[in-house]
């Protein structure tokens, strides 16, 4: 009898069910810095991409320009022999030889003459850009960290520096300033006429970025980080240099992607007004100017140097409003 119950027992219980299997643990969640973000957003522009892709090619080229030239078996050395009896025009135009011609009077390559150009007209722009924005960041940090009668100076003086004609002075100063550069130990010629430019560029370049960054630094000292810096009694200068500098890269990586193209555009400019390097040293603005008197016989010696500074300020500024977008905090999520 109680076997029979026990029996009944088992068999009217329910079965045990299998136990459940465990859900996998969540992944850890990782944070993107703005830096992350921005390049996710210019990753996404194809126009941007396209842009820095050419810049890259048009710098390792003016790098390159020696072993390029080596390998398309072209030089910039003057070759009579390819001279029209006259002197003034070239035998022929574009060839399997020379793809961009040659230079009328000279015979010299003209696609040697734009590679060894753009890395004349490329250093003169690198250098005076970081030069400019390394002054103008030093001192529009400092202007609005002082807060005194010290930012009140600096700033007359940002305001007194962009009211001078920079043009008339540059002309005006070219002999006078490469003759003091050379008098205390540059090379006379080409080396003197680059450091002129490139100290020209800066002194009267760096108020610009020098009011962005003033305005910026006002709004980041009143942020918390720098309050809590304050209160644990870290000294101004370190306040400076590890809580407001490092915080500028956004609105300096994108005024240095403007700066570029319109230094690039006013070293041409100037070097078609024969202030810059000599004709021993070619760059994109002297090639403008000495293609200038042979265009109606031979229009692609002006058309080749205006389509490479055209082409790569156009890069350069497309690439500049792709990193402004990027940068961006009010930009879409991604």
């Amino acid at each position: 009898m109680s076997a029979e119950l026990v029996s009944d027992e088992s068999s009217s219980a329910p079965p045990t069910s299998a136990p459940a299997p465990s859900a996998p643990a969540a992944a850890p969640a990782h944070g993107r810095s703005p830096g992350q973000l921005a390049w996710r957003r210019l990753r996404r522009n194809k126009v941007a991409m396209a842009s820095l892709f050419l810049i890259v090619v048009i710098v390792l080229l003016a790098i390159f320009a020696p072993l390029v030239t080596r390998l398309l078996g072209v030089t910039v050395d003057a070759d009579s022999s390819l001279v029209s009896e006259d002197g003034s025009l070239p035998i022929s135009g574009p060839t399997l030889a020379h793809p961009f011609g040659i230079e009328p009077g000279t015979g010299r390559d003209v696609l040697a003459l734009l590679l060894y150009g753009a890395r004349v007209t490329l250093f003169i722009v690198l250098c005076a850009t970081v030069l400019t924005i390394t002054i103008g960041v030093l001192i529009g940090t400092i202007a609005a960290a002082s807060r005194g009668r010290l930012d009140r100076i600096l700033s007359w003086v940002m305001d007194l520096t962009l009211t001078f004609p920079q043009l008339l002075l540059l002309l005006a100063l070219s002999n006078v300033i490469t003759q003091r550069l050379t008098a205390i130990g540059l090379p006379e010629g080409n080396p003197s006429r680059i450091a002129y430019l490139i100290l020209f560029f800066a002194v009267f370049g760096w108020p610009y970025i020098a009011r962005i960054v003033r305005g910026q630094v006002i709004s980041l000292r009143e942020r918390e980080f720098v309050e809590a810096a304050v209160a644990m009694g870290a000294s101004r200068r370190r306040i400076v240099l590890t809580e407001l500098i490092p915080n500028l890269w956004a609105p300096v990586l994108v005024y240095a992607s403007i700066t570029l193209p319109a230094f690039i555009s006013y070293e041409a400019t100037l070097a078609f007004l024969n202030v810059g390097t000599d004709a021993s040293m070619p760059t994109w603005g002297k090639l403008l100017q000495d293609s200038i008197g042979y265009f109606q016989v031979y229009p692609a010696y002006l058309l080749f140097p205006a389509g490479a500074l055209v082409v790569t300020v156009l890069a350069f500024n497309l690439l500049g409003d792709a990193v402004r977008d990027a940068l961006d905090p009010r930009a879409g999520r991604v």
